[in-house]
């Protein structure tokens, strides 16, 4: 150790040098012989050209006597390396005194990247530490360069290089350049599971958010591998299995290899299922003074026999602690406890309540939203300031702060408050965009071809405010809609919405005629539960009837009243155009003429005669939903009831009641059933008669496999001369619908095709319309009895039974069907093959 000492005190004193560090380093010169003690004004700086002299001393600090020992200079020494404001410092002892010597590093005149085209030079700057007008630091430059991969490693890009360059230029300044090889996303080759017994592998990647790489995946990014992406499937896949009553479920591992020659990732999720449990008993219990837990038995959402569901253990102990705290047990928590059966493979549920500890809101500190308002996010809570401190009233406002839909992440935490009874809440956000601009395009047999271009914003000015406007235009509709919703009214957890809207529907092959709507809508909505939404609305429209002339010929010259029940051959020849609009055979003429070129119905000619009519109406809607996935739901039940009052005001009066119901659950494997009720009744209301167009009109969405508008009632009229008028609609309907879902078994889940078979039934009858009208003798008399509207209003049960194709594309939900129908009506309109869907892009 001597001998080390005094070779490296010889190459010091002989003024040569000992890199500390690599070349990406500074260069440090330590002194290791002794010296004598020396004062700090002692010290001579060499060198320096922007740093102070003063400057560079006070890193060297006098021990006791204000003499400077070996430690205070290795100390200074070290310190000022640490500074990252030299390439170089050397310290030598010459002449009694101590000289340091530095090499200032150059200042950064500008930072530039290259090459690189799928992040923009702004977000690179942000994130590298290296600026402008700073001091370069080769250890930083390493720092920045490896931050950089490091953010194209989270895009997918595993393959990129970034090398910095530095360029010299005059007066100690340099330029740095990052050169930037972004190199190919790296995807997901495949994804497999170990261990899964109870669901299949394509069950479970319907549940995670990465994908595999398929011939959609350009149209997407889920197949790029991201660890934090692989992470967070880990837990949707263990909730899942808890969900389903696999208590004992632990996701071993998720591993990715990367494979060089298919250049991609192979994902391992290890799975350890355990057994499934069933709910034995559900019991309450109560440590808190004069609460009653029996109180609580009607918000669970477990029951006895029922597959054991940790979500449905978790919303209860929420519904529970809120009611508690409703009932003025501020600090009373609600936990919930398993008793296991290993054996029976069961579990007991007991819910107990408990004093929790007096703790209360001391502040609420939102950060990381830059653009939306505190007052938006704050009204998302159910307690504020000085409140007792509810964790579950705390899990539901992240809940709905993620739900808003303005945030990339929501995390609320707790710190300790100024006391030991106060807590500070954190709210860490991370905004992102809410704007959307798109332009639609779609297909379907019965709207035929249909563009629409919309702009919304689902935070308006940073108010939590949405705002919506749509244009479409089509084959056989176009239109203009306005919408604006105002969430919180008066700050109150009650929804303002208003729509204004221009439809225009025209003629088809299942209808003569067209109608025109203009109108707007003002409606509420609130929740009376996380399950149960109500809106109460009000709309006021008016509708006009269009028609070719084609369908409007035979009452031209009808108006002579005289004449209209007896008309003379001659009459008919010279002035209607040898057309008897009184049906009668006698005259020899009927079904000529005019009536040859297809007239339409009655309703609808006295409807256009009428001109346009105005709607003035109230309603409600009662929504029940505890679907899994309102887009593409696996389990859960969706209800929907309305009902809509005509008669405030306006030229109709009637009340409209209709109820849609929807059951999923999975059956076996990845088979869900479906099973869809529907019905709806329409009410007279006052004497006046109820319109055509009031009527309930079905068709496939009533009973696939059957024409837009191509069951129920028809105008018959002309029926004998070989022409079927137009659908009449009813007042009252029923139809029931059970499908079975099912991936294909053969294709990449990613794909997003399910396959369906189904039985349809249903019927749509009751026309309560006009079926006579005076001013042009179409009226049904005695002498004449098919003188008025003849229809045919049979209630058959319509049935079918098809097969569907539903595709959940990068180009938005297809759905492609064929049914075939078993049982109809003598005039109902078949159409087997159905198809419909659309994009935004």
């Amino acid at each position: 150790m001597k001998t080390w000492r005094s070779f490296v005190a010889a190459i010091v004193l002989s003024g040569l040098s000992i890199p500390a560090t690599s070349v990406n380093r500074p260069v440090t010169w330590l002194l290791l012989a002794p010296v004598a003690a020396q004062s700090v004004d002692a010290i001579a700086i060499e060198g320096n050209r922007r740093v102070e002299a003063e400057t560079i001393r006070s890193y060297f600090r006098p021990g006791p006597g204000g003499h400077l020992d070996q430690a205070a200079i290795d100390d200074g020494l070290k310190e000022l390396v640490g500074t990252g404001l030299f390439q170089d410092v050397k310290i030598n002892h010459t002449g009694g005194r101590i000289v340091v010597s530095v090499v200032e590093n150059p200042v950064i005149d500008r930072v530039a990247f290259e090459g690189n085209k799928k992040v923009k030079d702004e977000q690179l700057s942000a994130e590298v530490q290296s600026k402008p007008r700073g001091t370069l630091s080769r250890p930083m430059v390493q720092s920045d360069a490896l931050r950089i991969a490091e953010i194209y490693r989270h895009s997918g890009r595993y393959d990129v290089r970034v090398t910095p360059e530095i360029i010299e230029r005059s007066n100690n300044r340099v330029d740095l350049v990052f050169t930037v090889d972004e190199g190919a996303k790296t995807g997901i080759k495949a994804i497999e599971f170990i261990g899964n017994n109870a669901f299949t592998a394509a069950r479970l990647k319907d549940v995670i958010k990465t994908h595999e790489t398929n011939f959609l995946s350009f149209l997407g990014s889920a197949n790029i591998y991201d660890p934090d992406r692989v992470e967070a499937d880990r837990d949707l896949i263990r909730r899942f299995y808890l969900k389903h009553g696999y208590a004992d479920v632990q996701v071993v591992a998720a591993l990715a290899e990367y494979d060089r020659e298919s250049k991609g990732f192979q994902v391992t999720f290890k799975i350890d299922e355990g057994q499934q449990y069933r709910v034995a008993t559900v019991s309450f219990r109560s440590t808190v003074a004069g609460f009653d837990p029996g109180i609580l038995r009607s918000l669970s959402r477990v029951s006895e026999g029922s597959l054991y569901n940790v979500e449905a253990i978790e919303k209860s102990v929420e519904d529970m602690q809120i009611e508690a705290s409703r009932r003025g047990y501020t600090f009373a928590v609600v936990r919930p406890d398993g008793d296991r059966n290993f054996e029976a493979h069961t579990v007991g549920i007991m819910f107990r309540v408990e004093e929790g500890p007096r703790t209360y809101i001391e502040r609420i500190d939102i950060r990381g939203n830059g653009r939306t308002r505190d007052y938006v996010i704050r009204r998302e809570f159910d307690l504020s300031e000085g409140d007792a401190y509810n964790r579950a009233l705390v899990d539901r406002a992240e809940r709905r702060l993620k739900n808003l839909d303005y945030f990339k992440t929501v995390k609320i935490t707790t710190e300790p408050g100024s006391s030991s009874d106060r807590v500070i809440l954190i709210v860490d956000l991370e905004e992102k965009s809410t704007g959307d601009f798109s332009v639609s395009g779609g297909y379907s047999t019965t709207d035929g071809a249909l563009a629409e271009v919309s702009v919304s914003e689902r935070n308006l000015l940073g108010r939590g405010l949405f705002a919506k406007a749509t244009v479409s235009y089509g084959q056989y509709s176009r239109g203009l809609s306005l919408s604006f919703v105002e969430p919180y009214l008066l700050d109150y957890r009650v929804a303002l919405g208003l729509d204004a809207y221009y439809k225009e529907q025209l003629p088809t092959d299942y209808t003569t005629y067209g109608v025109k709507t203009i109108g707007f809508s003002p409606r509420l909505g609130l929740a009376l539960r996380e399950d149960l939404t109500l809106q109460l609305r009000y709309s006021l429209y008016q509708q006009e009837i269009s028609l070719d002339s084609a369908y409007n010929n035979c009452n031209n010259n009808a108006s002579n009243a005289s004449l209209a029940f007896n008309p003379t051959p001659a009459y008919i020849k010279d002035v209607l155009g040898g057309v008897d609009p009184t049906n009668s055979v006698s005259s020899g003429l009927y079904g000529y003429g005019c009536y040859g070129d297809g007239e339409s119905t009655l309703p609808v000619r006295k409807e256009l005669a009428a001109g346009a009519t105005w709607t003035s109406q109230i309603g409600y809607t009662l929504t029940y939903n505890t679907l899994d996935n309102t887009k593409n739901p696996t389990d859960g039940l969706l209800i929907d009831f309305k009902q809509d009052f005509a008669g405030v005001g306006g030229d109709v009066t009637y009340l409209k009641s209709a109820v849609d119901a929807k059951y999923y659950t999975p059956l076996v494997s990845d088979l869900i059933g479906l099973i869809h009720l529907q019905g709806g009744v329409l009410t007279k209301v006052g004497d006046n008669d109820l319109r055509m167009l009031d009527h309930f009109q079905m068709g496939p969405n009533l009973v696939r496999g059957f024409a837009t508008n191509g069951i129920g009632p028809r105008d018959i009229t002309y029926a004998s001369f070989g022409a079927v008028g137009d659908a009449l609609g009813g007042t009252k309907y029923w139809g029931a619908s059970f499908e079975l879902q099912m991936p294909f078994w053969f294709l990449p889940s990613e794909v997003g095709l399910k396959g369906a078979v189904y039985a349809d039934a249903g019927s749509l009858w009751g026309y309560e319309g006009p079926t006579s009208w005076t001013a042009t003798g179409e009226v049904n008399t005695p002498a004449c009895p098919t003188c008025g509207l003849q229809y045919d209003d049979n209630n058959v049960v319509r049935t079918s039974v098809g097969v569907g194709l539903i595709w959940a594309s990068p180009f938005g939900p297809l759905r492609f069907d064929y049914a075939v129908p078993i049982t109809k009506g003598k005039y109902d309109i078949v159409q087997e093959f159905r198809f419909g869907g659309g994009t935004s892009f």
